[in-house]
């Protein structure tokens, strides 16, 4: 069975590569409201390895990144670099 995980548990949790490289802290999660569709994990604290990577941006310069690339949810928010690049 799936454990659920609301998003004030993941809002604050470090962002790490499957290489051990920490990217950054989530700050919010983007989501269509009507479909519940997640999008992007919103990037604070960027570090320098984040740079590697070609991501999107929001408004406030942020980085964005797409759900997707979520491998597993834990102590950490691990991510998948391949899928970054």
């Amino acid at each position: 069975m799936d454990k659920r995980v609301r998003v004030h548990e993941i809002v604050g949790k470090t962002i790490v590569g499957e290489t051990g490289r920490k990217l950054g802290v989530v700050a919010n999660i983007d989501f269509i409201v009507e479909s519940g569709e997640l999008l992007n994990i919103v990037v604070e604290q960027p570090t320098k390895y984040i740079k590697d990577f070609n991501l999107k941006a929001d408004e406030k310069g942020r980085f964005l990144i797409p759900f997707s690339a979520v491998k597993s949810i834990g102590d950490f928010v691990i991510v998948s670099e391949d899928e970054l690049i």
